[in-house]
């Protein structure tokens, strides 16, 4: 069955980009309405996966679990990567090749990480309350607030690579690497989409072990963190939609995340099932947007709350 779960993964997360990549706004900005039909599209992929999953007698209750977290965690992702692209001014109709490189070297990562906390629970089961703890600690970061200014030109991958490898000012269509005067350059859509990884490497310190703590089944856990990410090209274009109208947004994924970290550390106390853990993280964000909707009606936030509203793990500025 896990070698079977991620092939059907892979095989729909590459039909997925594709698809995207094809048809979503193509060399254009894209419409609000037309991304929330393409997003509401995306969730019923979700869906039949899990389906799916169930039908072959799979554990539904852990992949629903884990894509739910993910997802919830993807709006970093998601607002990051907007800022990334305005930050290298990427055009309009190379937005989606960006990101789907970004979303596979990010997967292909993130497969490695799961690999790895899978290998380290192994040898010592005690980490996975290091993990429990470390989820707690982002948690109460991100409750606390305090995000520092980020600048992607003082990256030292970033740097490295412009040493090894010349970098030409302009972009050259779709294609990350260029031949001039007789030798290899990169181009800045190479640049952006080595940031786009880079950043999603950060946010992999706690999803994957978010998502450990659910199930230590490498596939469900890489094919929800997949299907998670796969149509973020549409949700991107939801980013002032969805995040600028979250008043709550570091409040519900801090909790999101201290409900995860507690359900590691009381496990052997209070044992809380899939379909539990379902429930409380849809309620969470189900509590989240309703109290943020409710709160900006009776108190109606001043244009600068709004510009300043992200969620907890990206950086308040991309200093050009």
């Amino acid at each position: 069955m896990d070698s079977l779960l991620v092939a059907a993964g892979a095989v729909t997360v590459m039909a997925g980009l594709a698809v995207e990549q094809r048809f979503f706004a193509r060399g254009r900005a894209a419409e609000r309405g037309e991304a929330i039909v393409w997003s509401v599209g995306w969730l019923a992929l979700a869906l039949v996966f899990a389906a799916a999953v169930a039908l072959a007698h799979g554990p539904v209750g852990a992949w629903t679990t884990v894509y739910l977290i993910e997802r919830s965690l993807s709006l970093d992702n998601v607002f990051l990567f907007s800022l990334l692209l305005t930050y290298f001014v990427v055009p309009p109709e190379l937005r989606g090749r960006v990101i789907a490189i970004g979303i596979s070297g990010a997967l292909a990562l993130r497969g490695l990480a799961i690999v790895a906390g899978l290998a380290l629970i192994e040898v010592a089961e005690a980490v996975v309350f290091v993990f429990g703890g470390l989820l707690l600690y982002v948690a109460y970061r991100a409750l606390r607030g305090g995000s520092e200014a980020s600048n992607p030109a003082d990256n030292r991958v970033l740097q490295g690579v412009r040493r090894v490898i010349p970098t030409s000012e302009e972009f050259r269509g779709t294609r990350l690497f260029v031949r001039e005067g007789g030798g290899l350059h990169g181009t800045p859509l190479l640049l952006v989409a080595i940031s786009i990884v880079l950043a999603d490497i950060a946010f992999a310190i706690d999803s994957v072990p978010a998502a450990l703590a659910v199930t230590r089944d490498a596939g469900v856990i890489w094919t929800a963190n997949a299907l998670a990410l796969v149509g973020l090209g549409s949700f991107l274009a939801l980013v002032d939609l969805l995040v600028r109208r979250f008043r709550y947004i570091d409040e519900t994924i801090a909790l999101i995340l201290g409900f995860v970290g507690l359900k590691i550390l009381l496990a052997g106390i209070v044992p809380i099932g899939d379909v539990a853990s379902v429930a409380v993280i849809a309620l969470l964000l189900a509590g989240g947007i309703a109290g943020s909707l409710v709160a900006d009606r009776l108190d109606p936030p001043h244009q600068e709350e709004l510009a300043e509203r992200r969620p907890p793990r990206c950086p308040p500025e991309l200093v050009a």
